[in-house]
């Protein structure tokens, strides 16, 4: 388990983390959301032990981390694939590591198989892609063994292959009871990896709930409605205080009304409907409505679309 609890940081005169207290369970994929600048990078450095709070504190299993002197039995995490010796081999590289921590030599080439390296083994880091940093990065997560696992942007670099895999990687992770704490950018992936969500701006908390209540509160749901009417049935639904807009030959995306209204609608004026369908609100444009006075430096969006145009 990972608790966060009232953790303050600031660089200067900037805050970048204020009073900022969530709880991380096992047992679940955690996904760790906020717009840039928002302060996941600095909280998960604060976790890890890497930067010190000015006020508040985290643990991890119920310790602050830095008292572990071998950590990575403790916790595993990646936080940047790019931070590596690029002279070194990955396996030279990892075994440094075992070797610091007191964990057995034969880790190295279990954790280079289960990410797909072993035969990059041997190669230097310098002139791996992107992407094999990335794998490089979780065999290094996975060294100790750890019960708590924290990854920052671990999708950046991989191919669709890749990609399929970490999520797999990271629900089995879960199911095996560890703590899954996991930061991305990319909406859909963590739209189809996580379970909960914490959701952060401007250093402090937006939301702390699973995944499909913090998607379920964005206000833009619609319905969508299927008619070989459907010019007529946007008008009788316009009348009726809706807005509907045409999806499609005979789809109209309706706002305003609920399905089980738009029905009874239909029905009264004998409209036929082949769908009948409420549409949530994805991830993504929860994430943009909820944290939309959160965003650090916004852009002017009607100059945007101005620019578009």
């Amino acid at each position: 388990m990972i608790e966060v609890n009232e953790l303050t940081k600031r660089y200067g005169r900037r805050t970048a983390v204020d009073r900022l207290s969530f709880t991380v369970n096992p047992g679940v994929v955690t996904g760790f959301l906020g717009p840039n600048g928002a302060g996941k990078s600095t909280t998960l450095r604060v976790i890890l032990g890497l930067d010190a709070p000015d006020g508040g504190g985290t643990t991890v299993g119920g310790v602050p981390f830095a008292s572990h002197p071998r950590g990575l039995r403790h916790a595993g995490a990646l936080l940047d694939a790019q931070q590596v010796h690029g002279g070194r081999t990955a396996h030279a590289h990892l075994a440094a590591l075992a070797r610091s921590n007191g964990l057995p030599a034969r880790r190295v080439a279990d954790v280079l198989a289960e990410v797909g390296l072993a035969e990059a083994a041997g190669r230097r880091i310098g002139g791996f892609s992107l992407g094999m940093k990335q794998r490089l990065g979780v065999a290094t997560a996975l060294l100790g063994d750890p019960p708590v696992l924290l990854f920052d942007e671990p999708f950046n670099g991989m191919d669709p292959e890749g990609v399929l895999w970490l999520r797999r990687l990271f629900r089995r992770l879960a199911a095996e009871g560890r703590t899954v704490f996991l930061s991305s950018h990319l909406m859909s992936e963590m739209e189809s990896t996580a379970d909960e969500l914490v959701v952060i701006g401007r250093g402090r908390l937006v939301a702390a709930e699973p995944l499909r209540v913090f998607a379920a509160r964005a206000a833009r749901l619609s319905v969508v409605v299927g008619t070989s009417r459907a010019a007529e049935l946007a008008g009788l639904l316009a009348a009726a205080g809706a807005e509907a807009v045409p999806e499609g030959g005979e789809r109209l995306v309706v706002t305003g009304l609920s399905a089980e209204r738009i029905g009874a609608l239909a029905l009264e004026h004998r409209f036929p409907l082949c769908e009948l369908t409420t549409r949530t609100a994805s991830l993504e444009e929860a994430f943009m409505e909820l944290t939309a006075d959160r965003v650090e430096y916004p852009a002017d969006r009607q100059a945007s679309a101005g620019a578009a145009r």
